[in-house]
């Protein structure tokens, strides 16, 4: 892990240096800077983890910082270090993870450490969370996701010639012949592909994936033939408008 020390007093620098080598293993690399400037030149180059933050400094005070940051993400964890606990509030109020008083406690040292830790590894799960999720939404546009008996079956709309209404359960018919039985209700499904134009739904009990329509029957009530043989039927109130739009377009 790496940190940052600001402080603009050398002696002040060597004392916290000397104090993180002997109690804090995990720290393995510490740059120092002696104004918040130079400190915060040094955070956008070297991207420390935490920085160690003096308050009273000549020209800028620590609680300056995100004066310097409009805009831009604070990737860091602060602990302020101080003289005075005057400050302690301010600090607080610009999400200062801990406040140490000078001259500063080996056993706060640590505690403020950890507890820097510990939010760097939620920070990490989150961002490698908000990766994952970004992953899967990138899938979600091409693919659905089937809740199987044993799992979850992600299968590309691509291939799905249509779906049939079974009580609270969806019948999935695939390209591949395969039928997959979901514990998903039809509503779950004409909601979740209602942007996708090739899917149509003739009856209250059926939707297809017009891709696989192999003929339209005028006759019998008015049907519908898919690729893989089946016959979907078309609700009354929809038979007009349907063949309207087949005559249409073809």
């Amino acid at each position: 892990m790496k940190v940052l020390i600001i402080d603009d007093e050398q002696k002040a620098r060597d004392v916290l240096q000397l104090l993180i080598a002997q109690l804090c293993k995990s720290i393995k690399e510490v740059i120092t800077a002696d104004c918040l400037a130079d400190g915060v030149d040094l955070i956008k180059r070297h991207k420390p983890q935490i920085v160690f933050l003096d308050i009273e400094m000549p020209v800028h005070s620590g609680l300056e910082i995100v004066d310097f940051f409009k805009g831009e993400k604070m990737d860091f964890h602060i602990i302020f270090t101080t003289a005075y606990n005057k400050y302690a509030i301010d600090a607080f109020k610009i999400s200062a993870i801990d406040y140490l008083l000078k001259p500063i406690a080996d056993n706060e040292l640590i505690a403020a450490v950890n507890k820097a830790e510990s939010l760097i590894k939620q920070d990490n799960y989150s961002a490698k969370l908000e990766q994952l999720k970004k992953a899967f939404n990138q899938l979600a546009l091409n693919k659905i996701a089937l809740e199987v008996p044993k799992g979850i079956s992600f299968v590309s709309v691509d291939d799905i010639i249509f779906f049939e209404a079974d009580g609270a359960y969806t019948k999935v018919y695939l390209k591949n012949g395969k039928q997959e039985l979901i514990t998903k209700n039809l509503k779950h499904f004409t909601e979740q592909l209602k942007d996708n134009n090739l899917f149509y739904k003739p009856h209250r009990s059926y939707f297809i994936n017009l891709k696989f329509m192999d003929r339209f029957v005028k006759e019998d009530g008015h049907y519908i033939i898919l690729s893989n043989g089946f016959s979907v039927p078309i609700a009354r109130d929809k038979r007009e408008a349907f063949q309207k739009l087949v005559e249409m377009i073809f």
